[in-house]
């Protein structure tokens, strides 16, 4: 009995952390935690880039790293404050981490807001890749596709190619209108002016086919006769595009595909009195 007593009490002297052979298997323990808990959050980053394919894979990867360290540095924090001899430097290490977190959330406070802002769009979605956006910069109100979400950045293509970046922290704090999900069609119109020689019929008749042929049937509103002055006739053709972002470009293969279909229907005019579109 008193052997088996010994025995239990050399056993607990053993794992004890003030003892070499107790640190030693904790140390163990602690560093097997470590490599569960990295692999466990490499897996899960993993099965978000997989199943999320507009979430940024160098922001994912860098915020697996941070987290990765930050795992070992609490790690190592709880180890030094189970160790007895190590129980004073793992108070310093403590103080040292909340000074440190301090001083660089004062020196980052722009770059951590963006983070925080880019985790918040990306969980709550207020916009997706593809979308288009009409949001203000400082050039004026823009319109423009979002090509790209990052945690830091969103950036957004306009109809004639200019890249606009957002920083994720404005991106999620001003007011932006999402015109992929509120926006149905858009109206615009071209403005014909004929001599006035020019049968009004045929010139009706030849814009709505012209606007027809670019737009489809359903793009067409109409086209009137709302001017007749000394110098000619106007009309308004008035169609509708499917949304904003594409607007200014169907406006101008209409306005080219009217002029070559007034040409053909000898409705170019003259050269001091030509047809003329706007």
């Amino acid at each position: 009995m008193n052997l088996l007593h010994a025995g239990e009490q050399d056993l607990l002297s053993f794992f004890r952390p003030d003892s070499v052979s107790g640190a030693l298997v904790y140390l163990c323990l602690f560093l097997l935690l470590g490599l569960v808990l990295s692999r466990v959050l490499r897996a899960a980053v993993h099965a978000t880039l997989v199943r999320e394919g507009h979430v940024d894979r160098m922001g994912i990867s860098f915020v697996q790293q941070l987290a990765t360290a930050l795992i070992w540095v609490v790690l190592v924090i709880l180890y030094a404050h189970l160790i007895p001899v190590l129980r004073a430097l793992g108070t310093a290490l403590l103080a040292g981490a909340g000074v440190a977190s301090v001083v660089i959330g004062l020196a980052a406070q722009s770059t951590l807001g963006n983070l925080v802002a880019g985790i918040s769009i990306t969980i709550y979605r207020p916009f997706n890749l593809g979308d288009v956006l009409q949001v203000t910069t400082p050039t004026g109100t823009e319109i423009g596709t979002v090509t790209g979400i990052s945690l830091g950045y969103t950036t957004l293509t306009t109809p004639d190619g200019r890249l606009i970046v957002l920083p994720n922290s404005v991106a999620a704090n001003q007011v932006t209108l999402n015109l992929s999900r509120t926006y149905v069609a858009a109206q615009t119109a071209v403005t014909i002016h004929t001599p006035r020689t020019a049968d009004p019929v045929q010139v009706r008749t030849l814009a709505a086919d012209a606007a027809r042929e670019v737009l489809g049937a359903e793009g067409v509103i109409g086209c009137y006769l709302t001017r007749i002055d000394s110098g000619g006739l106007q009309f308004d053709l008035k169609v509708r595009t499917p949304d904003v972002a594409t607007r200014e470009d169907a406006r101008a293969r209409l306005l080219a595909h009217l002029m070559q279909k007034f040409a053909q229907g000898g409705l170019a005019g003259s050269a001091t009195d030509p047809v003329t579109f706007s």
